[in-house]
């Protein structure tokens, strides 16, 4: 099933039973009640009516096709029915799906893909317009079916009524994640067209979107790397080391413990040397690419373990490091 980023469309499927809707890190039980249980395990027909219900314009539906399969019918015969009743349905009862409404239906419901080479769009009727249907056709089933399909209408609406809150806490996430990857995204367009982003943020968990970028910003210096982290460890030393042959590499941070010394030390004997000095007057981590100057919100070493932001200075570097040979 496809994901989708609007909630116009959609089903809920197995809704009489224990139903644990995940988002992302998200979990929770949405509650069905004894009562609708016990409405839905009586359908002898269509047992899984429930997933052929669908929201579309803010109403509950249910597919021409499905309803005709129901009732025993073809659906070119249900709405040749329809047709000649015209005046008992009104467009509140049925009505025809867009291009783009049945596009969404087939991207959320696998089994409807055939729907994607009727050269005619599919007409869905509302809960109105399926008890109309029983006047209309002439089966000995139409009555019985009409009811129950009632009844499964009744189950969705109490379903969807007490679980609304969820419903919205789960979409504001869904929408909150697609807007940060966007940004992400964006992020990533720019150091593929060779433009330095001006700023973003980085999620707990983007571990690896937050490492790639700082890697490549680091591989787009031409000349010099100049770091500024308080708290740096050897996945700095490594980071620092996907820069070019000819670009230099220096880190100021405020002590060199023993470990660190030893780890430079080792590092420098087989690899470009990067300078590491003390330095206690910053308490922000900065970056600086040749001339660019990066304010990032988290040391290198953690990069994605929390949310954290950077952004591009207007400040150049020359000016930044000018501050601290004049303190020095």
């Amino acid at each position: 099933m496809a994901k989708e980023k609007s909630t116009d469309i959609k089903t809920v499927a197995n809704s009489t039973k224990k139903v644990v809707a995940k988002c992302d890190n998200l979990e929770v039980e949405l509650n069905t009640s004894g009562k609708e249980s016990e409405m839905v395990k009586n359908l002898p027909i269509a047992s899984n009516i429930e997933e052929m219900i669908f929201t579309i314009r803010g109403v509950q539906v249910m597919l021409d096709r499905d309803l005709a399969q129901l009732y025993g019918v073809s659906t070119s015969r249900l709405n040749q029915q329809v047709n000649r009743n015209i005046a008992r349905f009104p467009e509140a009862f049925r009505f025809q799906l867009t291009t783009e409404e049945r596009d969404k239906v087939i991207a959320i419901c696998n089994n409807l893909q055939s729907l994607k080479f009727n050269p005619s769009l599919p007409y869905v009727f509302t809960e109105q317009g399926i008890a109309q249907l029983s006047s209309v056709l002439h089966s000995p089933i139409a009555i019985e079916v009409s009811v129950k399909i009632m009844n499964a209408f009744v189950v969705m609406r109490h379903f969807l009524v007490s679980n609304a809150a969820v419903f919205q806490r789960l979409e504001n996430i869904e929408q909150h994640q697609i807007a940060t990857d966007q940004r992400i995204d964006h992020v990533f367009q720019l150091l593929e067209a060779g433009q330095k982003p001006q700023q973003g943020i980085f999620y707990d968990g983007q571990v690896f979107d937050a490492y790639t970028f700082v890697s490549d910003l680091i591989r787009s210096a031409k000349k010099r790397i100049v770091l500024l982290d308080n708290y740096v460890d050897d996945t700095v030393l490594t980071l620092l080391d996907k820069r070019k042959k000819t670009v230099s590499a220096e880190i100021y941070t405020l002590k060199i413990p023993p470990q660190l010394s030893l780890d430079i030390a080792k590092h420098n004997a087989q690899y470009r040397p990067i300078t590491v000095t003390t330095f206690d007057r910053t308490h922000d981590r900065f970056l600086c690419i040749d001339s660019t100057v990066y304010h990032i919100g988290a040391s290198l070493k953690d990069l994605g373990k929390k949310w954290f932001a950077f952004s591009r200075l207007e400040m150049s570097a020359e000016e930044l490091l000018n501050k601290i040979v004049e303190i020095k």
